[in-house]
């Protein structure tokens, strides 16, 4: 399933990447505020991913474990916003690496139809 060209997966990351960047540097959260918000996005989104691509274990773990950070922040880890928007991205450009490979097409790779090119 896609979404405008794109995974759900990537669409999930680039949501995630946009939000604690917006919070971390244009709406100034406090380390605080941007831990709580963060956790409530990532864990949203990577249930969504997870339902959506109906393989995804990689997405749902992923985004557990940056709730878990971001949770941890909020209960005292002691990490700026930026900090927090950095860390974050890396994990969410690693898991999406992951799950760009994991993912099962829904059509088989001979089943589609190859451009033929002339010899010449």
């Amino acid at each position: 399933m896609k979404i405008f060209g794109r995974e759900p997966a990537a669409w999930a990351a680039l949501a995630s990447i946009v939000i604690q960047t917006l919070g971390a540097f244009v709406v100034g959260f406090d380390h605080e505020t941007q831990a709580w918000v963060n956790a409530v996005v990532l864990a949203v989104l990577g249930l969504v991913v997870a339902v959506m691509v109906h393989d995804g274990v990689i997405a749902a773990i992923s985004g557990l474990a940056q709730a878990v950070i971001t949770l941890t922040v909020g209960l005292g880890l002691d990490w700026s916003a930026e900090k927090q928007a950095l860390i974050l991205s890396l994990i969410t450009a690693l898991a999406q690496f992951a799950v760009r490979q994991s993912v099962i097409a829904p059509v088989p790779a001979s089943a589609v139809k190859r451009p033929v090119t002339p010899v010449s």
